[in-house]
């Protein structure tokens, strides 16, 4: 894909790179990167264009709409350390992993190749699974929740009217397929800019209904106390920790850094930090300000508790809708890469113009139709949000970066913070291994439970 150009050209080669986007005719050998000729591209991405791209794969609806039933989940106390506690660490890592963009004097321009030069080839399979499960999940939650908003919309100008959550979740689907053939990760960046821009909008829309329908609600109504059994509140906690880890979920930063030039680690620190001040104003304020308004009846999916005024959700579901879209094609890219690197893994391999066009169509029309159809058949946003968060973001961007900052051997030569930042890495990768685990256990069980509630393709 890489710059969008279709050339013939005949490559040797013992294993294909992905930057970026995934070009797979950009390799790698032990020498460093090998890039044929008519396909360089000078990266031009800037810190700012870092910044949008990260806001846009973390800063999401789909991510923050869920963290207040988060909260109503594990308690004011619990639940505001654990979102704070995510906040930093995810911060943390996100530096990590920009810091060993270089660390062998080699570019590690995708998760998996930066695992394997770390860890060696079962690395590069592990996290290549976590990839794509966080990918792969994220759209199907992405493409649940796009079409909810749809939805919404539709009904409020249209109370009677017959068409189903589905039939939005197919017209997102089409919509997205379109936005599939973009080539590569930078040529999103205008996207992703008014994603960035829809996150600021939607959150600011969310937080003052959210504040207004609580005034209106009476306060002593309001019970912040965890509801169900004792089985259930232990298995709501774990959902919701699988849930705001799913909040902070960003697969993508080495293939986002690869889009960046130089100084590539400073402008990525600089975007990485520029969105986690998004993060922060969005997030916290919603978590809080939608776990105090409806306190232990909030929704799984914010928007649906909100009831007045109407515009102001309407606008808030646009937002969802808009911001969502460029989310959802960044997600898409990890696996289009995958599959266009396995291709292109042939010692010598002609690429013909007619096969590669066939081809690429084909990925992206099969990849959409397969994320459009589960998630029509299993509208369980919430439960997809927490295993997606428990199985693949939180070992990709919670446990990996702290294991694999330590294996490079990047500590620091001061011997106080050199066993700072060491007991520090090991603490986090412990315990959010831990919360993977839990999650996991929390998201199947719900899925269980809803699958034997709700008939499939059901209009939710």
């Amino acid at each position: 894909m890489g710059t969008g150009n279709s050339p013939q050209i005949t490559t040797t080669t013992t294993e294909a790179s992905a930057p970026g986007e995934g070009n797979p005719w950009v390799e790698d050998t032990e020498g460093g990167r090998v890039v044929a000729d008519s396909l360089v591209h000078e990266k031009q991405g800037t810190w700012k264009h870092a910044a949008f791209h990260i806001a846009t794969t973390i800063a999401t609806p789909a991510a923050y709409a869920p963290l207040p039933f988060s909260l109503a989940s594990l308690g004011w106390p619990l639940g505001v350390s654990s979102l704070v506690i995510a906040t930093l660490a995810t911060w943390y890592s996100s530096l990590l992993i920009s810091a060993l963009w270089r660390w062998n004097g080699k570019e590690h321009t995708t998760y998996r190749h930066l695992a394997k030069s770390i860890f060696g080839p079962w690395g590069y399979r592990f996290i290549t699974f976590f990839q794509q499960v966080a990918a792969l999940g994220n759209n199907i939650a992405i493409q649940i929740a796009a079409g909810s908003s749809l939805k919404a919309v539709y009904k409020h100008y249209h109370p009677d009217g017959t068409l189903t959550l589905q039939h939005f979740i197919i017209f997102f689907g089409i919509f997205e397929l379109f936005l599939a053939h973009l080539p590569d990760i930078h040529s999103l960046r205008w996207v992703n800019a008014v994603s960035t821009l829809s996150t600021i909008g939607f959150a600011a829309t969310t937080i003052a209904v959210t504040i207004y329908d609580g005034k209106k609600i009476d306060r002593s109504s309001i019970s912040y106390g965890l509801q169900g059994s004792s089985s259930d509140k232990i298995y709501n906690a774990f959902n919701a920790l699988g849930t705001i880890a799913f909040s902070f979920g960003d697969a993508m930063l080495p293939e986002i850094q690869d889009t960046v030039k130089e100084p590539a680690k400073k402008n990525m620190y600089k975007g990485v930090s520029a969105a986690y001040i998004v993060i922060v104003l969005t997030y916290w304020q919603i978590a809080f300000t939608g776990y105090w308004a409806f306190g232990s009846e909030v929704q799984p999916y914010i928007l649906n508790s909100l009831t007045v005024p109407e515009w102001a959700i309407v606008m808030a579901n646009i937002f969802a809708v808009i911001q969502i879209s460029g989310c959802y094609q960044i997600y898409c890219r990890p696996t289009f890469a995958f599959i266009e690197e396995k291709k292109s893994n042939n010692k010598t391999y002609e690429i013909l113009q007619v096969r590669r066009l066939l081809e690429y169509i084909a990925l992206r029309c099969s990849y959409m139709v397969i994320i459009t159809t589960i998630a029509a058949a299993m509208p369980f946003f919430g439960d997809f949000v927490a295993l997606c968060g428990a199985i693949g973001f939180t070992p990709l961007d919670f446990v990996f970066p702290a294991i694999a900052f330590l294996k490079a051997g990047k500590l620091p030569k001061w011997t106080s913070l050199r066993y700072f930042v060491k007991g520090l890495n090991i603490t986090i990768s412990t315990w959010f291994s831990v919360v993977a685990v839990l999650g996991c256990i929390g998201a199947v069980r719900f899925i269980v439970k809803d699958v034997q509630t709700y008939r499939f393709f059901h209009d939710m």
